[in-house]
Protein backbone atom coordinates (compact mmCIF):
# COMPACT_ATOMS: atom_id res chain seq x y z
CA UNK A 1 0.00 0.00 0.00
CA UNK A 2 1.56 3.32 -1.06
CA UNK A 3 2.14 5.92 1.61
CA UNK A 4 0.30 9.26 1.46
CA UNK A 5 3.63 11.02 0.77
CA UNK A 6 4.23 8.83 -2.31
CA UNK A 7 0.66 9.35 -3.53
CA UNK A 8 1.15 13.11 -3.17
CA UNK A 9 4.52 12.96 -4.97
CA UNK A 10 2.98 11.02 -7.89
CA UNK A 11 0.20 13.62 -8.10
CA UNK A 12 2.79 16.44 -8.19
CA UNK A 13 4.79 14.70 -10.92
CA UNK A 14 1.62 14.03 -12.92
CA UNK A 15 0.67 17.71 -12.72
CA UNK A 16 4.16 18.76 -13.85
CA UNK A 17 4.09 16.30 -16.75
CA UNK A 18 0.70 17.58 -17.89
CA UNK A 19 1.68 21.26 -17.73
CA UNK A 20 5.26 21.21 -19.04
CA UNK A 21 6.28 21.82 -22.64
CA UNK A 22 9.34 19.55 -22.31
CA UNK A 23 10.43 16.93 -19.80
CA UNK A 24 14.13 16.15 -20.17
CA UNK A 25 15.54 13.17 -18.29
CA UNK A 26 19.14 12.93 -17.17
CA UNK A 27 21.30 10.56 -15.19
CA UNK A 28 22.93 12.29 -12.26
CA UNK A 29 25.18 9.51 -10.93
CA UNK A 30 28.59 10.78 -9.84
CA UNK A 31 27.59 14.39 -9.26
CA UNK A 32 28.74 15.78 -5.89
CA UNK A 33 26.19 17.51 -3.64
CA UNK A 34 27.73 20.96 -4.19
CA UNK A 35 27.55 20.52 -7.97
CA UNK A 36 23.92 19.38 -7.70
CA UNK A 37 23.09 22.50 -5.67
CA UNK A 38 24.80 24.67 -8.30
CA UNK A 39 22.93 22.81 -11.06
CA UNK A 40 19.56 23.39 -9.40
CA UNK A 41 20.35 27.09 -8.90
CA UNK A 42 21.36 27.56 -12.53
CA UNK A 43 18.31 25.70 -13.77
CA UNK A 44 16.03 27.81 -11.56
CA UNK A 45 17.68 30.97 -12.96
CA UNK A 46 16.95 29.68 -16.47
CA UNK A 47 13.30 29.00 -15.62
CA UNK A 48 13.74 25.23 -15.51
CA UNK A 49 12.57 23.04 -12.66
CA UNK A 50 15.13 20.30 -11.97
CA UNK A 51 13.82 17.45 -9.82
CA UNK A 52 15.39 14.18 -8.69
CA UNK A 53 12.78 11.41 -8.84
CA UNK A 54 12.32 7.76 -8.00
CA UNK A 55 11.78 5.72 -11.14
CA UNK A 56 8.75 3.88 -9.79
CA UNK A 57 7.04 7.14 -8.89
CA UNK A 58 7.79 8.81 -12.22
CA UNK A 59 6.63 5.73 -14.11
CA UNK A 60 3.37 5.74 -12.21
CA UNK A 61 2.94 9.49 -12.78
CA UNK A 62 3.72 9.06 -16.50
CA UNK A 63 1.05 6.39 -16.80
CA UNK A 64 -1.49 8.59 -15.03
CA UNK A 65 -0.57 11.63 -17.16
CA UNK A 66 -0.93 9.48 -20.29
CA UNK A 67 2.68 9.92 -21.40
CA UNK A 68 3.93 6.32 -21.13
CA UNK A 69 6.74 7.09 -23.59
CA UNK A 70 8.56 8.81 -20.71
CA UNK A 71 9.23 5.35 -19.25
CA UNK A 72 11.53 4.64 -22.22
CA UNK A 73 14.03 7.28 -21.06
CA UNK A 74 13.90 6.65 -17.31
CA UNK A 75 16.63 4.27 -16.16
CA UNK A 76 18.92 4.28 -13.15
CA UNK A 77 19.33 7.39 -10.98
CA UNK A 78 17.10 9.87 -12.77
CA UNK A 79 16.45 13.59 -12.62
CA UNK A 80 13.92 15.41 -14.75
CA UNK A 81 14.21 18.98 -16.03
CA UNK A 82 10.73 20.41 -16.55
CA UNK A 83 10.48 23.34 -18.93
CA UNK A 84 7.25 25.30 -19.08
CA UNK A 85 8.10 27.88 -21.75
CA UNK A 86 10.20 27.33 -24.86
CA UNK A 87 11.53 23.73 -25.04
CA UNK A 88 14.71 24.98 -26.75
CA UNK A 89 15.57 27.11 -23.71
CA UNK A 90 15.31 24.09 -21.39
CA UNK A 91 17.48 21.91 -23.64
CA UNK A 92 20.00 24.77 -23.96
CA UNK A 93 20.15 25.33 -20.19
CA UNK A 94 20.92 21.68 -19.43
CA UNK A 95 23.32 21.24 -22.35
CA UNK A 96 25.16 24.49 -21.56
CA UNK A 97 25.54 23.47 -17.92
CA UNK A 98 27.06 20.12 -18.94
CA UNK A 99 29.50 21.77 -21.35
CA UNK A 100 30.47 24.65 -19.05
CA UNK A 101 31.09 22.56 -15.95
CA UNK A 102 32.15 19.30 -17.62
CA UNK A 103 29.55 17.68 -15.42
CA UNK A 104 28.97 13.93 -15.46
CA UNK A 105 25.26 14.72 -15.86
CA UNK A 106 24.07 12.57 -18.77
CA UNK A 107 21.09 13.53 -20.91
CA UNK A 108 19.03 10.44 -21.62
CA UNK A 109 16.25 11.93 -23.69
CA UNK A 110 13.18 14.13 -23.59
CA UNK A 111 9.53 14.29 -24.49
CA UNK A 112 7.83 17.31 -26.00
CA UNK A 113 4.26 17.34 -24.73
CA UNK A 114 2.62 14.04 -25.61
CA UNK A 115 4.88 13.45 -28.61
CA UNK A 116 7.43 10.69 -29.11
CA UNK A 117 10.64 10.54 -27.13
CA UNK A 118 13.70 12.41 -28.31
CA UNK A 119 17.04 10.65 -28.08
CA UNK A 120 20.10 12.30 -26.58
CA UNK A 121 21.41 13.41 -29.99
CA UNK A 122 18.06 14.98 -30.84
CA UNK A 123 18.02 16.88 -27.55
CA UNK A 124 21.53 18.18 -28.27
CA UNK A 125 20.40 19.29 -31.74
CA UNK A 126 17.41 20.99 -30.15
CA UNK A 127 19.80 22.80 -27.80
CA UNK A 128 21.89 24.00 -30.76
CA UNK A 129 18.94 25.80 -32.37
CA UNK A 130 19.04 29.59 -32.23
CA UNK A 131 16.71 31.38 -29.83
CA UNK A 132 13.09 31.87 -30.90
CA UNK A 133 13.44 35.62 -31.67
CA UNK A 134 16.48 34.88 -33.87
CA UNK A 135 14.59 32.13 -35.71
CA UNK A 136 11.64 34.46 -36.30
CA UNK A 137 13.97 37.18 -37.58
CA UNK A 138 15.59 34.70 -39.98
CA UNK A 139 12.18 33.55 -41.21
CA UNK A 140 11.05 37.13 -41.74
CA UNK A 141 14.23 37.86 -43.69
CA UNK A 142 13.64 34.81 -45.88
CA UNK A 143 10.09 35.94 -46.57
CA UNK A 144 11.08 39.56 -47.35
CA UNK A 145 14.08 38.75 -49.56
CA UNK A 146 12.18 37.73 -52.74
CA UNK A 147 9.83 40.72 -52.39
CA UNK A 148 12.76 43.13 -52.09
CA UNK A 149 14.44 41.61 -55.15
CA UNK A 150 11.22 41.91 -57.17
CA UNK A 151 10.90 45.54 -56.07
CA UNK A 152 14.48 46.18 -57.25
CA UNK A 153 13.76 44.62 -60.64
CA UNK A 154 10.58 46.65 -61.06
CA UNK A 155 12.30 49.90 -60.01
CA UNK A 156 15.27 49.35 -62.35
CA UNK A 157 13.69 50.70 -65.57
CA UNK A 158 12.26 53.71 -63.72
CA UNK A 159 15.66 54.52 -62.24
CA UNK A 160 17.26 54.18 -65.69
CA UNK A 161 14.63 56.52 -67.17
CA UNK A 162 15.20 59.01 -64.36
CA UNK A 163 18.96 58.90 -64.98
CA UNK A 164 18.44 59.43 -68.69
CA UNK A 165 16.13 62.42 -68.13
CA UNK A 166 18.55 63.99 -65.63
CA UNK A 167 21.40 63.62 -68.12
CA UNK A 168 19.33 65.27 -70.87
CA UNK A 169 18.42 68.15 -68.52
CA UNK A 170 22.10 68.72 -67.75
CA UNK A 171 22.92 68.59 -71.45
CA UNK A 172 20.22 71.18 -72.32
CA UNK A 173 21.35 73.43 -69.47
CA UNK A 174 24.93 73.23 -70.71
CA UNK A 175 23.84 74.15 -74.26
CA UNK A 176 21.73 77.08 -72.97
CA UNK A 177 24.66 78.41 -70.95
CA UNK A 178 26.91 78.49 -74.05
Amino acid sequence: MPTPAKIERVAELKEKLESCSIALTAGYAGIPVNAMTDLRRRMRDAGVEFVVVKNTLVNRAAAEAEVPQLQEIVDGPTAIAFGYADPVDTAKAVNDYIRATRSPLEIRGAILGAGPTLARAEVERLASLPARPQMLANLLGQIQSPIQRLLGVLNGPLQNLDGLLQARIRQLEAEAAE
